[in-house]
């Protein structure tokens, strides 16, 4: 029954869920890790930006960001230094359009587009030769690099898997965040940013992308079934939510991967907690600490939490004992 018990505990001096969402992603720098680019052509004309650090390693770990962020987030570039230090290549990539270039397509990225996600593993399998992949995830890149592993038959050399601050039940993480402190806090930055990228792609794409009433949507709901649904080819959001959630496909994980979701995580729902799921697996791993907020887990170190927690799990180091029931 792989649901662990965490030793994770967020500073004295930081306390609550938005504090410990919020601090880290204000207040903390790292170095930027990941400084070698390259520039990949997919089938359907479009490409993604990837950022590499290399030393020859046979260990090779694959980061993926969450919504409206890039490879050069905190929570991504620290990781990335965490597990350079101990060995690790580094692969951090961009989802489409967020590189610093719109990408060319009439598409962009969504939580389940783990096509792509494939396509940047296939790739550094092909010209990396590392003995060993790894994928870590956060949020949004949590949920797609979950839906990866349960979705297909793991390639050769995948390994292990970590992801953070999960919304595995999208559906119920869309309705955490329309509520009014979320999204006074952090649906109103989602949607302005969401909207300037439909803005910049707009004068190429007149007749599909019609944003006339677009400022006055307030929540995932009316920006899903008005524009990710349909430009992606979901019927409306409660279709693309259904489709693109990561929770249906946990049973099917197939090599050890571990989910840990903050218990005081602002986005995250009651539904974003699969312990049923992770109790009838032997590969599927859930953790819940008390503490930690939304990719926050700080420590007021060097490190965060979370970035020694993927370094311990990745190596195979032993998993707590489970909660007692």
């Amino acid at each position: 029954m792989p649901v662990v018990s965490s030793s994770y505990r967020a500073p004295a001096w930081l306390r609550g869920g938005h504090l410990q969402t919020i601090v880290p992603a204000l207040i903390r720098r790292v170095p930027r890790v990941t400084t070698r680019r390259e520039r990949i052509e997919l089938s359907d004309g479009d490409f993604l930006d990837l950022d590499w650090a290399t030393s020859g390693s046979d260990r090779l770990v694959i980061l993926s960001h969450g919504l409206e962020a890039d490879s050069n987030a905190t929570y991504i570039q620290g990781m990335a230094g965490a597990l350079q230090r101990r060995g690790w290549d580094v692969l951090a990539w961009n989802y489409r359009g967020c590189g610093g270039e719109s990408n060319r397509l009439l598409k962009f990225y969504h939580s389940g587009a783990s096509d792509d996600l494939d396509h940047v593993v296939r790739h550094a399998l092909a010209v990396h030769p590392a003995a060993q992949v790894d994928l870590v995830g956060f949020s949004l890149g949590g949920n797609m690099t979950l839906k990866y592993l349960g979705e297909r038959e793991p390639l050769p050399r995948l390994h292990r898997a970590v992801a953070f601050s999960v919304p595995c039940d999208l559906a119920c993480s869309s309705a955490r965040l329309s509520l009014p402190i979320n999204r006074y806090f952090y649906m109103r930055r989602f949607l302005v940013s969401l909207r300037k990228k439909l803005a910049e792609k707009q004068p190429r794409f007149p007749d599909e992308i019609d944003l006339r009433g677009a400022w006055r949507i307030r929540d995932f709901r009316g920006f899903d079934d008005r524009f990710t649904a349909p430009l992606h080819g979901f019927k409306d959001a409660a279709d693309y939510w259904d489709r693109s959630s990561s929770k249906p496909f946990l049973k099917r994980i197939s090599i050890p991967a571990l989910l840990v979701n903050a218990a005081n995580d602002p986005f995250l729902g009651p539904g974003c907690f699969p312990r049923e799921e992770a109790e009838a697996s032997r590969q599927f791993h859930l953790e819940v600490p008390d503490d930690g907020g939304h990719c926050g887990f700080s420590n007021g170190g060097r490190e965060s939490w979370a970035e020694t927690r993927a370094a311990e799990f990745l190596a195979g180091e032993a998993l707590p004992n489970p909660p007692d029931q």
